[in-house]
């Protein structure tokens, strides 16, 4: 593994160095007299290590730029081809694969590459070699390739590197397996929270502190952003939304307990309703797949909802008005500027969107949630992939 100030704690001046870059990404390019205030460091030193970061090859001299009056400064800013990140997203049948610059943008994205992850090493050695695969195809060298970050459905504590949903030693974390097959530094993430990530540093949302982020697919997850930080709660665990026990069904969750919102409000349950509905008789445009046993997944109801399938356009209704349940229940607790609606479920749109609404207006309290703006996810199917990118690029700079 390559060792440079990014990663090397005892690299001269890197903690400067890290704090410039830091600087740049969240406020863009900076003259030498920004950065020395900023800094509170004086002009001759500052001008040194960005030198060191040009010569280095991470920062550019833009120019001089400004005022026509006036002495104009030369400013500097992030040189994207410094090097990569890449962002893996693991899904239940497949991943998807982001690649951004060293500036954050995305360079390119790539959706749905059928796979299925199993908790053992060869698995994990197979999508590796994938990965690098598909960076080499896209023209960009391995080595330049500072960290990659990989998001995974489930309980996830990125501290101790360990996956409960993936488990496959007790010895070698998740991280480092990959890390060892990939031979950069390895983040491992929540999907929730890798989503949250990109939507806050990607999203229209940046002048937003307090941020929820609900993750409505297959199963019913959140990420936070609480005073501008990424929140994990003390294990790690934090976000685990869809097991608050708020409906009183009867039905059992795959967690084992009883009533959890993700049995009421999450594509599992979207996908019990429309069976339910069809085996009693009800008229859809999947009935004739139904009635000639045909397996109906929950992308064929996704379908039917963007077709305007009267039945699946119900489900999905029934499928917001309990989230919007939920939804009014974090407004009240945490009085978030912002809450963010992403997953495989959005494609309903103002289906999903319309009762969540009501719902929050009926059980959220009007003084908390009139401050509270509720939209659907900007990055939609990218965002936990750039989220994991984005998560790589902080935890590499020791921003998080």
């Amino acid at each position: 593994m390559i060792q440079t100030f990014l990663n090397s704690p005892d690299n001269r001046n890197g903690s400067t160095k890290r704090e410039i870059v830091r600087l740049c990404i969240q406020s863009g390019n900076h003259s030498i007299a920004d950065l020395s205030k900023d800094l509170n460091s004086s002009v001759p030193t500052v001008t040194k290590i960005v030198n060191d970061l040009i010569d280095d090859g991470y920062l550019l001299d833009l120019g001089k730029q400004g005022t026509s009056g006036g002495r104009r400064p030369s400013i500097y800013g992030l040189n994207p081809q410094a090097g990569y990140f890449v962002g893996v997203d693991v899904a239940r049948q497949h991943f998807h694969i982001a690649i951004t610059d060293f500036t954050g943008v995305v360079i390119d994205f790539i959706q749905d590459i059928e796979f299925v992850l199993e908790a053992n090493a060869d698995s994990f050695k197979s999508m590796c070699k994938t990965v690098k695969e598909h960076v080499a195809s896209v023209g960009i060298p391995w080595e330049k390739v500072l960290s990659v970050g990989v998001s995974l459905s489930g309980r996830v504590n990125p501290e101790e590197g360990f996956s409960l949903t993936y488990f496959v030693s007790d010895d070698l974390p998740l991280n480092a397996l990959f890390q060892k097959e990939l031979n950069v530094p390895v983040t491992i993430e929540n999907d929730s929270r890798a989503m949250t990530y990109g939507e806050f540093m990607e999203g229209d949302y940046k002048g937003e502190k307090n941020v929820l982020f609900i993750n409505l697919s297959w199963g019913l997850g959140m990420g936070m952003i609480l005073d501008g930080n990424l929140y994990y709660g003390k294990s790690g665990f934090s976000g685990e939304f869809g097991h608050f026990p708020l409906l009183d069904n009867g039905k059992i969750c795959r967690c084992g307990k009883v009533g959890c919102l993700e049995t009421g409000a999450s594509g599992a349950a979207l996908y019990h309703i429309i069976k339910e509905q069809l085996a009693a008789g009800k008229s859809s445009s999947l009935s004739a797949k139904f009635n000639a046993d045909q397996k109906i997944g929950l992308e064929d109801i996704l379908h039917a909802i963007e077709e305007e399938d009267v039945l699946a356009i119900e489900g999905i209704g029934q499928i917001g008005q309990t989230l919007g349940r939920g939804i009014a229940g974090l407004i009240n607790l945490f009085n978030p500027g912002m809450v963010i609606i992403g997953g495989r479920l959005i494609v309903g749109r103002d289906y999903l969107m319309l009762p969540i609404r009501t719902a929050v207006n009926k059980y959220s309290m009007n003084r908390v949630s009139s401050d509270t703006k509720i939209r659907f996810s900007r990055l939609e199917r990218k965002a936990a992939s750039i989220g994991d990118c984005l998560i790589a690029r902080s935890k590499l700079l020791g921003l998080m």
